[in-house]
């Protein structure tokens, strides 16, 4: 990550990487589109060539939607019994909307931290 030399007020990367803002400024978008990363911010200007979310927003989803939709779909079996064809109608596409939401917030949640404690592409010192 380059050294950034601009002066703005601290955010809380928490709130602005969940919204999807800029994690210098909080106010321009950090995506384009749903999952795309913005080339730059539309508001300060900070250029995003920089952000590697790399495969940790996937992992974090994998889990937690995973577990969340099995105990809805066991609760649902358990309760209501319904037949097969319902549960494969019913938990396809709640697994796809909620992975897109999920994926959404924690990578814009990851790029935010990174930018904040300057984390950059690790280095073994040789010297």
């Amino acid at each position: 990550m380059t050294e950034d030399h601009a002066h703005f007020p601290p955010v809380d990367p928490y709130m602005t990487g969940l919204k999807g803002r800029c994690p210098r400024c909080g106010q321009g978008k950090l995506f384009d589109g749903m999952l795309k990363v913005a080339p730059r911010c539309n508001a300060c200007g900070l250029d995003y060539s920089w952000v590697d979310a790399g495969d940790g927003p996937v992992v974090f989803v994998m889990l937690i939607v995973g577990a969340i939709i099995t105990g809805m779909a066991l609760w649902f079996e358990f309760n209501v019994h319904p037949p097969v064809w319902l549960h494969i109608l019913l938990w396809g596409p709640i697994s796809v909307a909620m992975v897109i939401v999920v994926q959404r917030l924690v990578k814009g949640l990851l790029i935010s931290l990174q930018y904040k404690h300057k984390a950059g592409q690790g280095m073994i010192d040789r010297g």
